[in-house]
């Protein structure tokens, strides 16, 4: 079926192009989301007459979006995943997790916005598009992790946690607790020393 594009749509062409399309695609999608018009002699010429006002109104709606994009731009958002020692998501992160931690952030964006290249099932940092005009896209930042304190962590070094890093910073805590530990004890001994001397 040949329909005449209403705005951009990636991977099919620019506003005012006739291509051509699988019926389902057009009947299920374009069509009914107002992208697109069936490529007829008489919807040409309503084209053409709204041509300008369609352009109008692409350019504002460009121009929202562009807005929009300074604010996502930059953005990391956390989402808390159980997962395996292995760093393996039990289950994977849709895009409606996506659009929701995005909206949570203050910016409300649509599932069908985010444009996830690959299911997402591993801890660590990812960079998922998000698409808010058919010309303007931002790339946020997903940081997956099982918890808050690991989600800083990761953002921290720039990528997932592996066991090894995982040991290190444990080690690094353990460590951390046995000086505290140990200057505790040893402030009573302190006090009763520096007592006694006062009492000499």
């Amino acid at each position: 079926m040949e329909v005449i594009l209403l705005e951009r749509i990636e991977s099919l062409g620019q506003m005012g192009e006739v291509v051509k399309v699988k019926a389902g695609f057009a009947r299920n999608f374009l069509l009914p989301q107002k992208k697109a018009l069936r490529a007829t002699d008489g919807n040409r010429k309503v084209f053409e007459e709204r041509r300008a006002q369609l352009e109008a109104q692409n350019l504002e709606r460009k121009g929202e979006a562009s807005q929009v994009a300074k604010t996502l731009d930059g953005l990391s958002v956390v989402l808390v995943r159980a997962a395996s020692e292995s760093g393996q998501l039990y289950g994977s992160v849709t895009a409606r997790d996506v659009a929701d931690a995005i909206t949570e952030a203050g910016v409300t964006v649509g599932r069908s916005q985010v444009r996830l290249d690959k299911a997402l099932k591993q801890l660590g940092l990812e960079p998922v598009r998000v698409q808010l005009h058919p010309e303007v896209a931002v790339t946020v930042t997903v940081n997956i992790a099982r918890t808050p304190d690991e989600a800083e962590t990761q953002a921290k070094l720039g990528r997932a946690l592996d066991r090894e890093t995982m040991e290190d910073e444990f080690d690094r805590a353990t460590e951390a607790a046995e000086r505290t530990a140990q200057v505790a004890e040893e402030a009573p001994v302190e006090a009763e020393a520096a007592t006694e001397n006062t009492e000499a």
